[in-house]
């Protein structure tokens, strides 16, 4: 009986990592049948009509035998179509219609029409990525996929278009193009200019000093003072994100099925509606994937009327704001989520927003709406700021034609001050002040005597945390920063702690 075996590498998503994968054809005499084993979910079984189909609509034979497919090792659940070149390669190998792809040397990763197009996917980055640590030499993708793969350096991309030009290339009929060559991140497009924004120096401050120490920040002030305004403005002044950060972007938003194929050249800003879920907001699901927190990974996520937000969605942030990851339990594995993302809130002093003077909500209705903010959640922000309504005089303008402070002044602060902190950490694995942990806190955040004792005087009366103590200092850090000073003084303590006041009263409310 003869009995033909062929086997072709591919990858598996386990959350943003790939997991190679080796599909085993076995074609055999008997009555025609086609199986897929190795823990498939409906996506992947489904590939046998679909690799059946392309291979006949472009003029190959699918052999009227008995078909094993294997997908190894079969403790990883597979999930989507990106299994479907390879199996279509096994089939055609097993069946002698194409020479055998040498062992450890090329893998493939594609969805096929019924046509034998070949349809790009999501993850192509991180399957790049695990090729070339597993020693891969070339990798075969979809021609729409082929420039986010060419990212990987050190790896042979090669772009196809359809399953009969696969044929033709391992029969050395045809050789296909080079991919689109890696490219540096480009300059930021137009975004909106903090020059727009009339008054709010005290927003503008506490939005400069987030951005050049990669810090949390909530904004608290009635309706329709400029808080949303403000803070769509934080893509303006942060600084280009390094190739090694898009790189990271990139990969993010490939498993998510965002982005289009190429190196980000922005960091994200994502602001998701209030109505989102915990799983929406940090992830999970059946098949884990990328939640809002995740997706502003070396960006933003922005949560306006941060009140009004499911306490369950707030409170599962608590975690990934102090460790910059996501962790979600499925079973019998862990996936771990990078979320290292800066966190801007904005909400209404009470029910109604019109604040003092104004205000005609109850005692116990301000209670209740800032019991919707724990205390834990709160002592994880670095930096709340009270946000007036702007006078007639700033909304009018007083002198025509004159603006506020243009967005490119204000990035031009915050670049050099990363600058500062690049250098400083050069030898960790943090790249702002916000990632620091306590350690790293207390060998760069040195605080003379006086600084101390405020310091002290403010634990002691109970207005600040173990917590809020560091994020105080790296705060400083940050202020000290933009000044260009390498000491700290007591006026960055003072101006740190100043930030802290309005969390503290929140926290003991």
């Amino acid at each position: 009986m003869a009995i033909v075996l062929a086997s072709v590498t591919t990858f598996a998503l386990e959350g943003l990592d790939s997991r190679e994968v080796t599909v085993e054809v076995d074609v055999r005499r008997g009555l025609p049948a086609f199986t897929l084993v190795g823990l498939p979910d409906a996506s992947v079984r489904e590939a046998r009509e679909r690799v059946r189909s392309a291979l006949l609509n472009s003029g190959l034979d699918f052999p009227l035998q008995r078909i094993t497919a294997n997908l190894a090792p079969t403790s990883v659940r597979k999930a989507g179509p990106g299994f479907d070149l390879a199996i279509a390669v096994a089939v055609l190998s097993a069946s002698g219609q194409v020479p055998a792809l040498p062992p450890g040397v090329t893998a493939l990763c594609g969805e096929l029409s019924l046509s034998g197009a070949l349809r790009p996917v999501r993850g192509v980055l991180a399957a790049a990525m695990g090729a070339k640590a597993g020693g891969y030499e070339r990798l075969i993708v979809p021609e729409e996929n082929a420039g986010e793969a060419a990212l990987v350096q050190g790896l042979e991309v090669l772009a196809v278009g359809s399953l009969e030009r696969l044929v033709d290339l391992m029969h050395g009929r045809w050789e296909p193009p080079l991919p689109p060559a890696s490219v540096a991140p480009a300059a930021q497009s137009c975004l909106p200019d903090m020059a727009d924004v009339r008054g709010q120096a005290d927003a503008k401050r506490a939005l400069e000093i987030a951005a050049a120490g990669g810090h949390h920040l909530l904004m608290v002030g009635p309706p329709g003072a400029g808080k949303t305004m403000v803070a769509r403005r934080m893509p303006g002044i942060l600084p280009p994100p390094s190739f090694d950060e898009a790189l990271e972007i990139t990969r993010v938003h490939s498993v998510a099925g965002l982005g289009a194929g190429v190196l980000a050249a922005e960091r994200p800003f994502r602001a998701p509606h209030h109505t989102v879920s915990p799983q929406g907001l940090v992830g999970g699901g059946a098949h884990p994937r990328p939640g809002e927190v995740t997706l502003a990974h070396r960006g933003v996520l922005f949560l306006d009327e941060l009140a009004e937000f499911a306490r369950p969605a707030l409170e599962a942030l608590r975690q990934p704001l102090e460790d910059g990851a996501v962790e979600i339990m499925r079973g019998q594995r862990s996936l771990r989520f990078p979320a290292k993302a800066m966190f801007i809130a904005a909400c209404n002093p009470c029910p109604c927003g019109l604040g003092p003077g104004r205000c005609n909500c109850s005692d116990g209705d301000r209670q209740r709406y800032q019991r919707r903010l724990s205390g834990p959640l709160m002592d994880r922000m670095d930096l709340v700021c009270q946000v007036a309504v702007p006078t007639a005089g700033q909304l009018v303008g007083d002198v025509p034609g004159k603006g506020g402070e243009p967005s490119r002044a204000i990035r031009a602060r915050v670049v050099a001050a990363r600058a500062i902190q690049r250098a400083r950490l050069e030898d960790t694995a943090a790249l702002c002040n916000g990632d620091m942990d306590a350690r790293l806190t207390r060998r760069f955040c040195s605080i003379g005597g006086g600084s101390r004792k405020r310091l002290v005087h403010s634990i002691e009366r109970g207005g600040l945390t173990g917590r809020g103590h560091d994020r105080v200092l790296r705060l400083a850090r940050t202020i000290a920063d933009l000044d260009g000073r390498d000491a700290l003084s007591e006026c960055d303590v003072e101006e740190a702690l100043g930030y802290r006041v309005a969390a503290a009263e929140r926290v003991a409310a």
